[in-house]
């Protein structure tokens, strides 16, 4: 357990006096550490030993009859809801603690994914002040920074220990103010706090890395376009490892069409849902976080796998929006970065859709880019062909070892692979 921790400029770096020593004497250390990442019923947790993996699991439906799922995929190791008592985040936690402590295994630090963090560039120790900041942020992204909220607050006293927030915004805080800014008044931007923000900032980061290791190019050197596609989706300009633009902006709304967000629309068309259609904020904001996207362009799912086994053509339509937008979007990014090395497809329809990244690779001849369509079928970790001039890879994206590295980071250590 950690008992002592030494702090400069309000971050926290030595874990405790006997890591102290460890760190001394080998540099190396190995130290414990649960990622939660908490969502707005399920909580997904790891506990990492340095950066090696000794558990994960999911906890699903939550408020209503929890189910728990070990490794976070399969068949549910048990149908929790008598395990889970009562139904709530309260109730999660407990149940994590006692499968740790059925395993003996205490923790030296808990690390937390937090969807929006406003202006902190960098993964941070929970204090009071931070807390608040958390919270002034849920505004801009209630749906996540909610239920994470929560999920801090029964953890702190659960786990005696340092415990990380890590922002999926931190990662896109290198984005220079012509990307960020938007074109309105500078004193609405300033009150307001109206800025590009960028999401996925975790996967982003971690795809961007393994793609580097995996090529064995330096970060440094490379240009580089990630494209995080799943219910949530994003895509990242990245150069020399530091963020360039991103799709999504002051909320997640912006950008790609995804599961249930409408993505990228005219600012006059929710002005005019409210005047017709929506009588407040709150609806409008419903129909086009909740109601538009993959869902409300096909009528039928935000499934992509639902839509593509479709004939239906309005499925059709949407497939075609989906991907037109993903493709201008890497055009605009491969500008941005006035050329690019490497692109990367990553999470659920990233790392699974063969028909979807085929879709949008045959439209990118004019980069130099050619695919390898076994290879694409088969969902290798490189899909284009040698004869490319951009390499395209298929990435599984790991945001709880990208949360257990940045923790070792914020602690001051160095971890023992």
């Amino acid at each position: 357990m950690i008992h002592t921790i030494h702090t400069t400029r309000g971050i926290s770096h030595l874990p405790s006096q006997k890591y102290a020593k460890k760190q001394a004497r080998t540099g190396l250390v190995k130290p414990t550490i649960l990622t939660l990442n908490v969502g707005s019923s399920s909580v997904k947790y790891a506990v990492f030993s340095g950066t090696t993996m000794l558990l994960s699991g999911l906890i699903e439906k939550i408020l209503t009859k929890p189910v728990h799922y070990n490794g976070g995929i399969g068949e549910p190791v048990s149908s929790a809801s008598s395990l889970i008592h009562p139904a709530s985040y309260a109730g999660a936690f407990q149940y994590i603690l006692q499968r740790l402590n059925q395993d003996n295994i205490l923790v030296d630090a808990v690390a937390h994914r937090v969807v929006h963090g406003e202006y902190i560039k960098q993964s941070t120790r929970i204090t009071p002040a931070l807390l608040r900041v958390i919270q002034r942020a849920t505004e801009l992204a209630p749906l996540h920074n909610k239920p994470e909220l929560e999920g801090i607050r029964i953890a702190l006293p659960l786990f005696k220990v340092p415990h990380i927030a890590v922002f999926d915004t931190s990662f896109h805080q290198a984005m220079p103010a012509k990307a960020y800014t938007y074109a309105i008044p500078r004193w609405l931007a300033s009150k307001y706090r109206i800025r590009r923000y960028g999401f996925h900032g975790i996967s982003h980061s971690y795809v961007f890395h393994e793609a580097c290791r995996i090529l064995h190019k330096p970060p440094k050197a490379v240009k580089m376009i990630t494209c995080h596609l799943g219910n949530g989706c994003s895509i990242a300009a990245i150069a020399g490892g530091k963020s360039v633009d991103t799709s999504m902006g002051y909320t997640p709304l912006e950008g790609l069409v995804m599961g249930t967000r409408a993505g990228d629309l005219d600012p006059a068309i929710p002005v005019i849902m409210m005047k017709h259609h929506a009588s407040s904020p709150n609806k409008v904001d419903g129909i086009l976080n909740k109601e538009s996207g993959l869902k409300g362009l096909s009528g039928i799912s935000n499934d992509i796998r639902d839509i593509q086994s479709s004939s239906s053509p309005r499925a059709k339509l949407a497939l075609d929006v989906f991907c037109y937008r993903l493709i201008k979007y890497i055009g605009a990014y491969a500008a941005a970065l006035n050329g690019v090395d490497a692109i990367v497809f990553t999470a659920g329809i990233g790392e699974n859709s063969a028909y979807i990244r085929e879709r949008v690779i045959s439209s990118l001849s004019y980069l130099g880019v050619v695919l390898d369509g076994k290879r694409n079928k088969s969902n290798e970790l490189i899909i284009s062909s040698p004869k490319s001039k951009v390499t395209v890879c298929v990435i599984p994206t790991n945001e709880s070892l990208m949360m257990a590295k940045e923790t070792i980071k914020v602690l001051g250590l160095r971890a023992k692979k």
